[in-house]
């Protein structure tokens, strides 16, 4: 026996062989039509009888294998099926010939035989034949089936009667010797008479008879005479039928212990007989009691009651573990035998096959590697392909993953091997996809991202290279181009440096040819390779959505935004709500793009190789609204650490879009990468909402750019810095063209402006402009230009104050007013000037210690197109650095009397100013109130001097405005006090003339308060104190012998309401001649601590004493 059947399992020694063949010629598709039809009648039930019996079908048997049908009768082939096409009555002989030479090949086995005629009509195929059958055509063929039933009950007689005449004990016959083919010439002259010849031929006769029983569905009878068998061969020590026997009583066995079968065939087997029904509990249990056959229960079948005594109620049927020692004791008496190899392999299969469903795999696994050395004849190259396709089959049913794999490559190589004439590289591919399980690889690179590396890289490094050859040489380079994508992609991290340069080389000339798609590739046989995206080439470690450059970011109008939030929920917070979105908050992004505008994500990249990577077309993958993306090229140094990638793209529709990814060509194959995909990626978000079209506005302007870059505390980012360079109180003129650069029509302007510089004291409106005659532009549309104005003007205080003030704040300083009703000063000691007036060299006007810069961002919210529907706008900021030098420095200020004035200045009501700009609140405060106040007494001031210079060599001028010159101090010095005070002696007020008197006559001194201020003031003490000026910087405070007080010095005044008057009324005596002057001090109580110091400015009285008439 030379061809060895790897598909044998336990449960085929009780089947009959009937080989399905064609005579003449029959397509292969019509045959194997037919022959599906006929194999489908596997098991048919014997009529009268609880007997089933079971076919085994083949449509390729060795003639020589038929030779060993005496040793095991499952071997022998017992029916012939023929199937012929027959289309002339003139062709039926020569047809029914070829059916006779055919049955001529297992003539000598066969039990019967049929003829299965299509085409053939007439009267040929009307006579009544049982041994042909005549179908007009393939399709027209319904009862095939029920002659396959019937050729097989033929068969079941022709078996029984075989049976029962081997079975039965003729006296007075001689046993024959059944025999192998290569035993035939060992027992030429043996003693036929001998005691041990007789005990070998009943021990075979015994052992073929067990065979019969059990293809007869007799299955009690064969366990019976398997025992007989093995007690007579033991003992004349015949190892090869031995083995035979101990085969028979395993299967036998196994049969009984497990009727589903062990070959993994669908459907289950039908149990033959009730019998054993009743055992089915105890069938798969290891260690389940045996079943005991009653002798005299074999009589109705034909054995004689004598022949089963021999064995008495000995344990027939063996437990699982007693089938394995069994097949081990089978196996080691075939392997005695040289040309028993194909017996011995076909029993290490059987009994894996049992292992497997004992799941005992490493003992499985001992009888599979036995196999592995059992050494047959010269096998052919298909041979060799079979056997370890087989291995790998029965590895993989044990479990045995890996070593499956490994057998199986073994096959797919000997497919190819040097010595194969046409190599099968369709063949050998297909074997290497099968290993891809047990070498723990997929086709799906996703499977690699997930978790640590699973399996040998080297190993599965190696299957992939091979796959690649063995795609090339199908002439599939697509495929290649596959393999070797998924081999760079998921095997990167095992390849050394000089792998990584021959495989990315080796890709590139593959996909020159035919470039790597993302296209899923389906093989003939229906597996498919999904695409392999290049995720590591380059590793993206980080996805970040930009939001538009500051002047292109899209606002909402805030009165719109508001309807918005109160529409959504009438609270400022809902944790429902917050708890609801909190998946979307992780991915939704708080900023807006806008349609029609270039938007960027950047990316964090790095590259692996050892050597520079080119990336072309690398672009991004969204979602949700039409985009187009603007695709990038790169080039990445060798192993270059995080290195930053923006990608741009235009959203053309409006909704919300998501980033899903990002395309990339590397190496000739295009990667569709999904940032689902990529492991280890930090993204703070991919969705966005893009908002409808905007206009986008471009400034310029008549002024040269600014080196400094302003830095506005809010955060807002300065398009464009512009600088210019002023004198104090200068006027320039600036002028900004507007641009509509974008695509849609700027309808709305609305422009604002803010001062950085808080250092710096500004007066007046640093920045004016009008914006009527810009709108007047409007509808902007794309392309057109607009002009807008703006007068800068810078007016500081370039004052030295610790100098300027130096007249008011001595104690010596006195004023002088005019002829009015009004108080006024006198200069009673002469001014000492302490300071130059003119600065130090180092603090001169042209010192850059006197340059002082401003700082103003003007902010122009504009809006058009859709957008501007929807609510938003855009805003665009200018910075403007404007640096002031000093023009007319003010070093001192006072009030003079008139006499000494330049310019006469009337004192001001200030008890209403102007209000200031904005409405102020109930709630603010007095301070800044009062500054207001202040600032605005100082512009009318300032306003009516009107102090202009020029210089005529720079053809520039300017206002010098003395604004920052008007503290509160001098403000208080010209401004009309709420109190007025009037000092009258002797009935007449004393205002510039000097009051005359006599000598040693009293004078009436009064004064007099009205109260003009919106409250109650007083009471107050006042006191008159007389002194004499010798004007020599000389005050003589000594006059207790020159004046004399006609009662109290002191004058008391009691509280004056709003509006009202008050007076005090004394007298005073002079006895000398002379000038006198008279200073009134007011005591400093509670009443006149809460009022300002210069509502207390009471006129000095100067009086002149005369000699008295004689």
């Amino acid at each position: 026996m030379s061809v060895p059947d790897y598909m044998q399992c336990a449960e085929d020694h009780q089947t009959l062989l009937v080989v399905v063949q064609p005579v003449g010629v029959v397509s292969e598709e019509n045959f194997f039509r037919i022959y599906k039809r006929i194999s489908s009648v596997s098991q048919v039930s014997v009529r009268d009888s609880q007997r089933v019996l079971y076919i085994r079908y083949r449509h390729h048997y060795p003639p020589e294998n038929n030779e060993w049908g005496d040793f095991q009768t499952h071997r022998k082939v017992v029916g012939l099926v023929t199937i012929t096409d027959c289309c002339s009555a003139k062709d039926w002989p020569q047809t029914f010939e070829k059916f006779h030479v055919q049955k001529e090949l297992y003539g000598a086995t066969l039990y019967d035989s049929r003829l299965f005629v299509f085409g053939l009509q007439g009267e040929i195929a009307e006579q009544p034949r049982t041994d042909v059958a005549f179908y007009p055509s393939y399709e027209d063929c319904q009862t095939v089936e029920r002659r396959i039933e019937d050729f097989i009950e033929s068969l079941f007689i022709v078996l029984e009667s075989k049976r029962l005449d081997r079975a039965t004990d003729k006296s007075g016959d001689k046993i024959p010797l059944l025999c192998v083919p290569f035993e035939k010439k060992d027992f030429v002259g043996l003693d036929t008479d001998s005691r041990h010849y007789k005990k070998r031929c009943q021990g075979r006769m015994r052992k073929h008879v067990g065979d019969l029983c059990l293809q007869a569905g007799m299955l009690q009878d064969s366990l019976v005479h398997y025992h007989m068998s093995v007690e007579l061969l033991r003992s004349v020590n015949d190892f090869l039928w031995l083995g035979a026997a101990l085969e028979g009583l395993c299967s036998a066995s196994v049969i009984y212990h497990y009727p589903g079968g062990t070959g993994g065939k669908a459907g289950t087997r039908r149990v033959p007989g009730s019998s054993l029904a009743a055992e089915a509990a105890n069938r798969h249990r290891p260690g389940a009691q045996e079943v005991l056959i009653d002798p005299g229960a074999l009589t109705t079948n034909g054995i004689n009651p004598d022949t089963s005594a021999e064995i008495g109620r000995a344990k027939n049927c063996l437990s699982p573990e007693d089938i394995i020692d069994r097949y081990k004791e089978a196996i080691s008496y075939y392997s005695k035998y040289k040309n028993a190899g194909v017996i011995e392999l076909e029993a290490c299969v059987k009994a894996v096959r049992v292992l497997a469903i004992q799941k005992r795999s490493m003992e499985a696994s001992e009888f599979l590697q036995n196999a592995v050395y059992i050494n047959l004849r010269q096998l052919s190259e298909e041979e060799k392909i079979q056997r370890y396709s087989v291995l790998s089959e029965l590895y993989e049913l044990i479990g045995f993953r890996r070593k499956s794999a490994f057998f199986r490559r073994v096959a797919a190589m000997q497919c190819v091997a040097p010595s194969v004439p046409e190599p099968g590289w369709r063949a050998c591919y297909k074997l290497l996809l099968d290993t891809l399980p047990g070498y723990s690889l997929s086709l799906d690179p996703k499977d690699f991202s997930k978790g640590t590396h699973r399996g040998w890289a080297a190993v599965q490094t190696r299957l992939l290279h091979e796959l690649v050859y063995a795609s090339r040489r199908m002439g599939n380079p697509a495929l290649s181009v596959r393999h070797l994508s998924f081999l760079l992609q998921t095997m990167l991290d095992f390849l050394s440096d000089q792998e990584k340069k021959d495989v990315t080389q080796s890709l590139e000339s593959y996909t020159s040819k035919c470039p790597g798609t993302m296209e899923v590739i389906t093989l003939p046989d229906g597996l498919t390779l999904p695409p392999v995206p290049f995720t590591k080439l380059p590793i993206v470690r980080h996805v970040k959505l930009l939001n538009l450059p500051a002047s292109l970011r899209p606002q909402k109008v805030k009165s719109l935004l508001g309807q918005n939030v109160s529409a959504k929920s009438p609270f400022i917070y809902s944790p429902i709500i917050a708890h609801s979105r909190g998946e979307e908050r992780n991915k939704k992004i708080d900023f807006q793009w806008v349609q029609g505008a270039v938007c960027e994500v950047q990316l964090m990249v790095y590259n692996p190789m050892p050597f520079e990577l080119r990336v072309e077309n690398m672009g991004l993958l969204t979602s949700g609204v039409e985009f187009e993306s603007l695709p990038a090229a790169l080039s990445l140094p060798a192993e270059s650490g995080l290195y930053p990638v923006t990608l741009v793209g235009v959203p053309q529709t409006t909704g919300m879009i998501t980033v899903n990814g990002y395309h990339t060509t590397v190496f000739g194959v295009f990667s569709d990468c999904l940032l689902d995909n990529l492991p280890g990626v930090k993204t703070s978000g991919s969705t966005v909402e893009v908002i409808p079209a905007l206009p986008r506005l471009q400034i310029s302007t008549s002024l040269p750019r600014s080196a400094h870059s302003l830095q506005p505390s809010s955060g807002d980012e300065i398009s464009t810095n512009v600088a210019v360079q002023l004198y104090n109180g200068e006027t320039q003129q600036l002028v900004i063209k507007l641009e509509n650069i974008g695509m849609e029509p700027l309808e709305k302007l609305e422009v604002t402006s803010k001062v950085l510089t808080t250092k710096e004291r500004l007066y007046g409106d640093f920045l004016s402009w009008t914006l009527e005659e810009t709108l007047a532009q409007f509808p902007l549309q794309p392309g057109k230009v607009a002009t807008f104005t703006v007068n800068i003007k810078a007016k500081l205080d370039f004052s030295c104050q610790e100098n300027v003030l130096q007249d008011l704040s001595d104690d010596g300083v006195s004023v002088s007013g005019f002829p009015l009703c009004s108080p006024f000063r006198q200069v009673v000691r002469p001014r000492v000037d302490s300071k130059p007036v003119n600065p130090p060299e180092g603090t001169k006007a042209g010192d850059s210690s006197h340059l002082k810069t401003l700082e103003a961002v003007l902010n122009f919210k504009y809006s058009g197109g859709p957008g501007h529907a929807e609510g938003y706008y855009r805003s665009l900021s200018l910075g403007l650095h404007v640096e002031v030098e000093p023009s007319v420095f003010f070093t001192r200020v006072s009030t003079l009397p008139a006499t000494r004035m330049a310019v006469q200045v009337d004192k001001f009501d200030f008890e209403s100013p102007p209000p200031a700009p904005g409405e102020k609140g109930p709630c603010a405060s007095a301070a800044p109130l009062e500054e207001e106040r202040q600032g605005a007494r100082g512009l009318e001031v300032s306003s009516m001097l009107d102090v202009r210079w020029r210089v005529p060599s720079l053809q520039r001028t300017g206002e010098a405005s003395v604004e920052g010159l008007l503290t509160q101090l001098v403000l208080d010095h010209v401004q009309l006090a709420p109190l007025q005070w009037d000092v009258l002696v002797d009935g007449q007020p004393c205002d510039c003339e000097v009051a005359a008197c006599r000598v040693g006559d009293p004078i009436r001194l009064e004064v007099r308060l009205t109260n003009r201020s919106p409250r109650s003031v007083g009471p107050f003490a006042l006191t008159v104190v007389p002194f004499q000026d010798h004007q020599n910087g000389t005050h003589n405070y000594d006059l207790h012998g020159a004046v004399s007080f006609v009662g109290s010095s002191t004058f008391y005044l009691d509280a004056v309401q709003p509006s009202g008057q008050s007076a005090c009324l004394g007298a005073l005596l002079f006895l000398y001649t002379g000038d006198f002057f008279l200073h009134i001090r007011f005591h400093e109580d509670g009443s006149s601590k809460e009022l300002p110091q210069s509502w207390f400015c009471l006129p000095s009285v100067h009086v002149r004493a005369r000699e008295a008439q004689a």
